[in-house]
């Protein structure tokens, strides 16, 4: 065996899959058929749930002081604020705060991750084949070599080689014509507030501009009428150029130092299954969302690291593979949820008639105005909410592991609590997870768990004092609670 994973794919999915499965002691090569790593991103929101994947994987760093704290939405329409969304703590115990970063510099953290774990993509090596049996999968790359692998997971986007020579169906609609995407300097009178995000309702479509770090701005707008053959970068800062002040309603605002333009269609596409064989698809591979939300990284970081433990306890010869198909189980009804929020944002903001532009901008944007909508927004944008409370290992045996006691339930996230050690040393619990489970409690139960699970097992004390005795699992939701022997009961049902 070259490798006991093989991961198709170096964007923000593929390698945060390949520092979590090296973080549980499987070994990974990465292969990525570009000639290096991408200098221009469409993501550029890490929402809180996303900013909690990259801290467990040691992988958040500096972004944070990287990043801008550009937290509202403001809509107008000419020069009069319609809307302000802010979006702010969504109080559930998280350390880590949403950012405003490119999606670049993101990859270029979880490299840096990856490096320090001993890995590192391999660039220039397309997949152009694949083969499995019953214990491996071969892959074939375009200079001809040959690779094997314990398993494949294709985290190679939306047009994903893995995706098609698996077999696996990708089927959705187009949801919208072109956007136009422009990175690049903003200058004129008066200047745009950098505090966040400004937004314009205009019959031609929208105009949004969002700060990005570096004194940059990222203009993305609804453009039907721009169409014919696909326009190179500099039709496309042109058109953003001519129409920038007209739906702004600010004519001395001027786009310049553009550094990055496209064009794209927003699709809704969601693949039949996740998983054939030894083959599994992670990410965009899996699941095409519109950009409105933010929620397209956010849900492949989801998926990674959900994907990573399972992987890692069948690899080590701990579970079986049945495990496997808690992943569908879990993150497909997931995309599903994400993928409707996704495409209703994305019809409210590209309403075209009269009625919807009217229905839009005096009903929406006042709905939207209340306190307790914005709340909801900022928790449910966040992804903080998702459970697998009703997945196979929420509810397994009879939901006896743990069924009583209350909240959190199995399944459920735990938030980021402040524990200590044995030694009496402080800590907090996603801090310690990083690869292992965390049993909170007392030190028979972490005895009885290290004995199923091996060494991946941290035992922390909670800092707020006594509670039923928890079990966590790598990517910070409850796997059970109750006494050593609720918790060997929930192992053995999930294990074997």
């Amino acid at each position: 065996m070259d490798a006991d994973v093989l991961v198709i794919g170096a964007g923000p999915v593929g390698l945060a899959l390949a520092c979590a499965l090296l973080q549980h002691g499987v070994s990974v090569r990465v292969v990525d058929k570009a000639a290096g790593p991408a200098t221009t991103s469409r993501a550029n929101f890490v929402h809180a749930r996303g900013s909690e994947v990259l801290d467990r994987l040691d992988a958040l760093g500096d972004l944070p002081q990287e990043s801008v704290r550009a937290m509202t939405i403001t809509t107008y329409a000419g020069d009069r604020p319609m809307m302000r969304i802010r979006f702010g703590d969504p109080g559930l115990g998280t350390a880590a705060p949403p950012m405003v970063i490119s999606q670049a510099r993101v990859e270029a953290r979880l490299r840096e991750r990856l490096a320090e774990l001993g890995g590192a993509p391999e660039w220039g090596s397309p997949l152009v084949g694949l083969e499995q049996d019953g214990t491996a999968v071969t892959a074939t790359l375009g200079d001809g070599r040959t690779l094997r692998a314990a398993w494949l997971v294709g985290c190679d986007g939306t047009g994903s080689t893995v995706r098609k020579l698996a077999g696996i169906g990708f089927p959705g609609v187009k949801i919208s014509e072109r956007f136009l995407l422009v990175d690049g300097r903003l200058s004129g009178q008066p200047p745009l507030d950098r505090s966040g995000t400004s937004g314009w309702a205009h019959p031609d479509g929208v105009l949004g501009a969002m700060p990005m770090p570096g004194d940059q701005w990222r203009l993305l707008a609804y453009d039907a009428a721009f169409t014919g053959d696909k326009p190179g970068e500099e039709q496309i800062a042109d058109r953003m150029r001519r129409i920038l002040p007209q739906r702004t309603g600010l004519p001395g605002l001027r786009l310049e130092e553009v550094t990055w333009a496209s064009l794209f269609s927003v699709h809704r596409r969601l693949a039949d299954t996740y998983r054939a064989g030894r083959v599994l698809l992670a990410g965009d591979a899996a699941h095409v969302h519109a950009p409105f939300g933010g929620q397209g990284m956010l849900t492949g970081l989801g998926d990674a690291e959900n994907l990573a433990w399972k992987l890692a306890l069948i690899v080590r010869g701990l579970a079986g593979e049945p495990l496997l198909d808690t992943y569908q189980a879990e993150r497909r009804p997931l995309a599903t949820t994400v993928l409707r929020g996704s495409t209703a944002a994305t019809k409210v903001n590209i309403a075209g008639s009269p009625l919807g532009r009217l229905l839009r901008d005096q009903v929406l944007m006042r709905v939207f105005s209340l306190p307790w909508i914005q709340r909801w927004t900022t928790y449910t944008t966040s992804q903080l909410w998702v459970s697998y409370r009703r997945g196979p290992l929420g509810t397994q045996l009879g939901g006896r592991s743990g069924g009583r006691g209350g909240k959190p339930r199995p399944g459920d996230r735990v938030g980021d609590l402040p524990c200590h050690r044995p030694d009496g040393g402080v800590t907090r619990l996603h801090a310690e997870l990083r690869g292992r489970w965390a049993v909170l409690g007392d030190e028979e139960a972490f005895e009885a768990v290290r004995a199923r699970l091996g060494e991946h097992v941290v035992h922390l004390i909670p800092a707020d004092g006594p509670r039923p005795v928890l079990l966590i699992r790598p990517d910070g939701h409850l796997a059970g609670k109750g006494s050593p022997a609720d918790l060997v009961r929930w192992l053995d049902g999930a294990l074997r």
